[in-house]
């Protein structure tokens, strides 16, 4: 005789639900046994051990093979000729000697190799490090620069360790845009002097005019013709000539080095033909060492006849020690945004390896650094896979400073200039201008705000504008919530109706007020005929301040004889509220269910 045993799956199933086996085969549960197969195969990754999160590279170096080898070589020799001229160029911008610029360079690609999460991303030199550099050390000993990187690194540090990069998430994207497009214009306006020649600073623009140097400024402006032409050279299409079209990426990539590499030749032979003071260009400082030397940071030392103590440095940077690391992790996290593959950024390790590399940096005498965008770019054209391709950017910069640092002073400062003009004017953006004065008046007059003062007082009182406008706009949101108030009809029923308030946004602490004005007004317009609904759905940070609130309104409405009900409010929130005769409770089904047991359903006769 077969045996059968039918198996219901859940509790409540119809007979159309059951399964039957036959045979006299044992079952089990298969509905169980589906569900373990969709958790185990629905279960989130195991978190990595926090070593490898840390030393980023064991997470990766296991499994590093030639072709990643061979990948990250091409991209760090290429990162490596695009670097080197810039990193010349922004230690100028800077204020300091050109091998300052190299340390930083050499040091921030290597540590980002064992620290680093995405390949892409290129620790150096940068015009907004330069900028920030000239803002608060300009005139002082480059010493002071030294510090400021230490002091940066260590505040970047500090700020991964205690995961502190949701204070970047209080500088909105306006104001991010604005501040970089003020730091472009004020690189253009700091190397105008170098692109044409003209030795004196602070001159009035009508002297200024009249100081320009012809040979300088035919100079300047060609290189950047020739910079910008290049750029586009990368864009040319020759159909199936792919190895052509590879040759001309590598040009136009490389269009920096070339032009410094050329305008730097041509002078060392025309000294070496005539002499150097027969040269018609305004040349590079001649570089004294080369090969950097591993020491502490200068926390005391002596310049101009004074001894500058920790102290001391302290007090000449002053906003500057806050300033420059919170601006280089904005910069940092935004290019590594920007260039994550699968959307999960560890924002605190990106702070960790900037701080570190800041760390580093001051030991060799480095300037304060961070990722750049255009460097990044290149690297992620290139081809990279891993951030072992810092190391061969590094060596390179270490080849350069060992072997072409006496030939530094033979670079015209007319076409470094024109390295940085021609890298900066795509960081300018004026689109968005347009599309902000359509989408948020408030965005818009914050944008406008941030570039003028960055423009005109420095970009740290531009950014600390824009910041602090943002949080005004945040506090007046917090403090004037958006609340809806409606006066509507049951379903199912003609002739009862409620008094609905639902607020479009998070209602914190700070927006009780504006709550509760809005719900006296509202039973005051329908002369406390109807009972009211409140949607607490979006309740955030449930405190006293919403208990006292609403138990005021209980009372108030209970003399009117008018029920508060509370709708959508979470079990947790419930239990916070005492018991009240005038408070009732109800989720989405039972809002038909609870309104009719309350008073005052209908108009009031």
């Amino acid at each position: 005789m077969t045996n059968e045993k039918n198996l219901s799956f859940g509790a409540g199933c119809d007979e159309k639900n059951k399964y039957t086996y036959k045979n006299g085969e044992d079952f089990y549960d298969q509905s169980h046994a589906m569900d373990m197969d969709i958790h185990s195969r629905y279960t989130a990754p195991k978190r990595a051990n926090w070593l490898l999160r840390r030393i980023y590279i064991l997470s990766w170096i296991r499994k590093y093979d030639r072709g990643q080898a061979f990948a990250d070589l091409i991209a760090g020799i290429t990162l490596g000729l695009t670097i080197i001229p810039q990193s010349i160029a922004y230690a100028s911008l800077a204020g300091i000697p050109s091998e300052y610029g190299l340390y930083s360079a050499f040091m921030g690609s290597m540590i980002y190799v064992f620290f680093g999460t995405i390949p892409q991303v290129s620790i150096g030199p940068t015009s907004l490090m330069a900028i920030m550099t000239l803002q608060y050390c300009s005139d002082k000993p480059v010493q002071v620069v030294v510090v400021l990187a230490f002091i940066a690194g260590l505040v970047e540090l500090l700020m991964g360790i205690f995961q502190l990069g949701f204070i970047v998430n209080f500088i909105p994207d306006p104001v991010t845009k604005a501040f970089t497009t003020g730091t472009a214009f004020i690189v253009i306006i700091a190397q105008a002097p170098n692109l044409l020649g003209v030795k004196l600073k602070k001159l009035p623009i009508a002297e200024f005019f009249s100081n320009i140097h012809a040979t300088d400024a035919a100079l300047g402006i060609t290189c950047i013709c020739l910079l910008l032409l290049l750029r586009l050279l990368a864009q040319v299409k020759l159909g199936r000539n792919l190895g052509l079209k590879k040759l001309l990426w590598y040009v136009s990539i490389s269009r920096n080095a070339l032009i410094v590499f050329t305008s730097g030749l041509m002078i060392y032979i025309w000294v070496h033909k005539t002499s150097l003071e027969t040269v018609p260009f305004v040349l590079s400082s001649k570089v004294a060492s080369a090969m950097p030397t591993i020491q502490l940071p200068p926390f005391s030392f002596v310049a101009s006849n004074r001894t500058y103590e920790f102290i001391d440095i302290l007090q000449e940077l002053h906003s500057g020690v806050i300033v420059v690391p919170i601006v280089a992790v904005l910069a940092n996290v935004a290019i590594a945004k920007a260039f994550v593959k699968d959307g999960r950024l560890d924002a605190s390790q990106e702070m960790l390896t900037l701080g570190l590399c800041n760390l580093a940096g001051s030991f060799v005498s480095a300037m304060p650094t961070c990722g750049a965008f255009t460097r990044s770019a290149v690297s992620n054209a290139s081809g990279v896979r891993t951030p072992m391709a810092g190391i061969y950017t590094g060596l390179i910069v270490l080849s350069a400073l060992s072997i072409l640092t006496p030939y530094f002073q033979y670079i015209p400062k007319a076409s470094l200039a024109a390295v940085l003009i021609a890298a900066v004017v795509f960081m300018i953006e004026v689109k968005p201008v347009l599309e902000l004065w359509r989408s948020s008046k408030k965005d818009f007059f914050s944008w406008v705000g941030t570039l003028i003062i960055c423009l005109t007082l420095g970009v740290e009182l531009g950014l600390l504008f824009g910041i602090l406008v943002s949080l005004v706009n945040v506090l007046l949101r917090l403090g004037n919530p958006h609340v809806d108030v409606a006066l509507k009809q049951l379903l199912q029923c003609d002739t009862e109706y409620y008094i609905h308030i639902k607020p479009n946004t998070d209602i914190f602490y700070t927006g009780v007020d504006t709550l509760r004005s809005e719900i006296r007004g509202a039973c005051a317009l329908y002369r406390f005929d109807f009972p009211l609904v409140v949607d607490c759905a979006r309740f955030t940070q449930f405190d006293a301040t919403f208990i006292e609130m609403l138990l005021a309104v209980a009372n108030e409405l209970e003399e009117q004889n008018v029920a508060l009900i509370l709708h959508r409010m979470s079990l947790k929130q419930q239990q916070l509220l005492p018991v009240h005769n005038n408070i009732r409770y109800c989720n989405e089904d039972q809002l038909i269910l609870t309104l009719p047991s309350a008073p005052a359903l209908t108009a009031k006769q």
